[in-house]
């Protein structure tokens, strides 16, 4: 199946970047004020959904879902969720980091839950793209100019980093100590990443 696309109100500045990141067969969502990145993106809408709060009804000839204004999850949860309903199982979020902090924030929270529904989703923003390393390990080539790992879960074991400046064996990395900040892959090779227990934020730095 395609992989769906979720489109945020957060700022985009390479959109060059960003449009070369795309796929042909991508099932593209815009949430209420993403439609703002539409024009400069070039993809059409598979679906809308929002409460509108932060940009109008464009009204378009596209599945459009109106969000109530008061509702526990905000448009961009729901985006996913209503993609997971459609058999969805390969996630790329845009446009959801930067501005607002508890936004942002709650959208990096999405990658968590994706994982546990054994879901792939990927966070891309102007600088960085963000995953979670869980049950596989993940491998990260030198086109990136560091990596860092965060614990966000709250559990974290049993880490093993090869291939990089700051290798790691077995090791542990708390909430309240990240240690893991701008680690880089040694020239020409590829780093690999894995945690035997918990779950951790790999966010790849681009050069």
């Amino acid at each position: 199946m395609a992989r769906c696309v979720i489109v945020g109100g957060a700022e985009i500045q390479d959109y060059g970047y960003v449009r070369g990141r795309l796929r042909e067969d991508d099932f593209v969502v815009f949430c209420d004020c993403g439609l703002r990145h539409m024009e400069e993106l070039r993809v059409e809408p598979g679906l809308i959904v929002g409460d509108f709060d932060s940009h109008e009804d464009p009204r378009l000839d596209v599945e459009t879902i109106v969000l109530p204004c008061e509702k526990d999850d905000t448009d961009t949860v729901f985006a996913v969720k209503e993609a997971l309903k459609r058999g969805y199982e390969e996630f790329l979020l845009i446009g959801v980091i930067g501005g607002r902090l508890d936004h942002t924030l709650g959208n990096v929270s999405i990658l968590l839950y994706l994982d546990q529904l054994g879901k792939k989703g990927v966070i891309l923003d102007d600088l960085s793209e963000m995953e979670i390393v869980s049950g596989k390990a993940v491998s990260i080539p030198d086109r990136y100019a560091f990596f860092s790992l965060l614990n966000i879960s709250g559990r974290a074991k049993g880490i093993r980093v090869t291939g990089a400046k700051y290798p790691l064996d077995g090791g542990e990395i708390r909430c309240e100590y990240q240690y893991g900040v701008s680690n880089e892959v040694l020239p020409g090779g590829t780093a690999t990443v894995s945690v035997a227990d918990g779950r951790l934020l790999l966010i790849k730095i681009r050069k």
